[in-house]
């Protein structure tokens, strides 16, 4: 959200939190594309002209469904695997995302693409989206969490960190710490939004709003969504 109002000043945006139903990596494909669906359904009534699935998981397991039975054009979300790829100098790119996202078509298509060149180490950021939602975003217990699931990509030798979970930016102060001044940590979230912008254009759909805003909505305890939107703006 924080790189598309960059791109997007003067639209009215609707960000809807599946809060009461995450963290999604756990749960199952079709659970996931109900949920999709539910939101998407949601979203068109309050008049969303274009929906940014803003979740690796989701956008795996349901993007392909929601295209085929809605009206609207989707931007997914995808683990940057191929900048990391191309920039990487030791040979070895580290991916941290949810179990969802490493076993979703989306995400091994394009590994498949790259993993010939470069290695591709794995991780699933456990505790992450829980330390996010309890907005620990530093200190002790999150250093601890996440140096568990990181240090192993470190140590195969990663100069490289995708970060594959929208949540996991928020911990983003903590990952480089960690990963030290040599390790790029990458976010796909400027690519996401210049891919919106593309596809707004394309399909000829003006983003000017004469009502421009953010609208936060939450399936569960909106406390955590307003309090995470507010360290957006302190940036």
């Amino acid at each position: 959200m924080k790189e598309i109002r960059k791109v997007l000043p003067s639209a009215h945006f609707i960000y809807y939190s599946d809060n009461a139903h995450c963290p999604y990596g756990e749960k199952s494909a079709e659970y996931i594309r109900e949920r999709a669906r539910i939101i998407t359904r949601l979203l068109l009534e309050r008049g969303a002209d274009a929906i940014v699935v803003a979740c690796n998981t989701a956008t795996g397991a349901a993007i392909a469904t929601l295209r085929a039975e809605f009206p609207v054009p989707f931007v997914g979300m995808e683990p940057a695997v191929k900048p990391a790829a191309l920039g990487t100098k030791s040979g070895v790119v580290g991916v941290l995302a949810t179990a969802g996202t490493l076993k979703a078509s989306k995400y091994l298509n394009t590994k498949g693409l790259y993993q010939h060149d470069v290695r591709i180490e794995e991780h699933v950021g456990e505790g992450f989206v829980q330390l996010v939602e309890r907005l620990e975003l530093d200190g002790p217990e999150a250093e601890c969490v996440v140096r568990a699931s990181l240090q192993p990509l470190l140590d195969a030798g990663a100069d490289t960190i995708v970060l594959g979970c929208t949540h996991y930016p928020f911990l983003r102060g903590v990952i480089e710490r960690i990963a030290g001044p040599g390790v790029r940590v990458i976010d796909p979230a400027p690519a996401v939004a210049r891919q919106l912008l593309k596809v707004l254009r394309e399909g000829g759909i003006a983003p000017e709003d004469p009502d421009p805003g953010l609208e936060l909505l939450a399936s569960g305890d909106p406390a955590t969504l307003y309090a995470l939107a507010a360290t957006l703006e302190e940036e």
